[in-house]
């Protein structure tokens, strides 16, 4: 029985795609957005064939319109939103010394992780807090509590969105809408310290406990 919709923003083929198959096997259908028709796609026809209601849309999370646009889409197809997980992925050209870092840096990176964090909450919290029901999931790399000089995009922006899903947390706790954070130090991936099927467990407990704002991996 399908309890829901779960949209994964910034879907790709490790944790997005481990989360999507997780929440779908609870009951969820599932909505996949990212910019790569690819990921989409494979990440679509896995979860289709386990039997999971799917559906896709294409946006640039950093395109707040086609990100809006995206997330409208989604809805009409699979009905309202109970969860959604903010995931996309930095961009490695970002990891460089603070030094050498440049405004045009910072604000690409700020784009990405936190105004497109807004443009998403901004879609779906509204329908969440009428409904008094939803989750807002995050996730982070371990820059947000460990800033490394050589690494500065990363800390600056994990940082902010850190700051944005603890405000969210307390102010909308009261309305029935849970916003948390999974910040996960090292790497993830197959065969790395963390395993994406794990870290998708934790954060269904973030969604299913509604216990706290943060959850640290390490």
């Amino acid at each position: 029985m399908t309890v829901g919709a779960c949209v994964v923003v910034g879907a790709g083929p490790g944790l997005g795609a481990a989360a999507a198959r997780l929440f779908g096997r609870e009951g969820y259908s599932v909505g996949l957005v990212a910019r790569d028709v690819g990921h989409l796609e494979s990440i679509a026809g896995e979860l289709t064939a386990a039997g999971v209601t799917t559906a896709t849309a294409t946006a640039d999370v950093t395109d707040q319109d086609a990100l809006t646009r995206a997330i409208g889409s989604l809805r009409e197809r699979l009905g309202p939103i109970e969860v959604v997980l903010f995931s996309p992925r930095p961009s490695l050209a970002w990891i460089k010394p603070v030094l050498d870092t440049t405004p045009t840096d910072l604000e690409s990176a700020l784009d990405l992780n936190v105004v497109g964090a807004a443009t998403v909450v901004r879609a779906v919290v509204p329908e969440m807090r009428e409904r008094r029901s939803g989750t807002l999931l995050f996730t982070t790399g371990g820059a947000a509590v460990d800033p490394h000089r050589d690494r500065a995009v990363s800390g600056v922006a994990y940082a902010a969105e850190s700051a944005y899903t603890r405000m969210l947390h307390d102010a909308l706790a009261g309305d029935g809408v849970h916003a948390a954070q999974l910040t996960i130090v090292g790497a993830t991936g197959a065969g790395a310290l963390h395993d994406p099927d794990d870290v998708a467990r934790q954060l269904w407990r973030l969604h299913s406990d509604r216990d706290e704002p943060l959850l640290i991996l390490r």
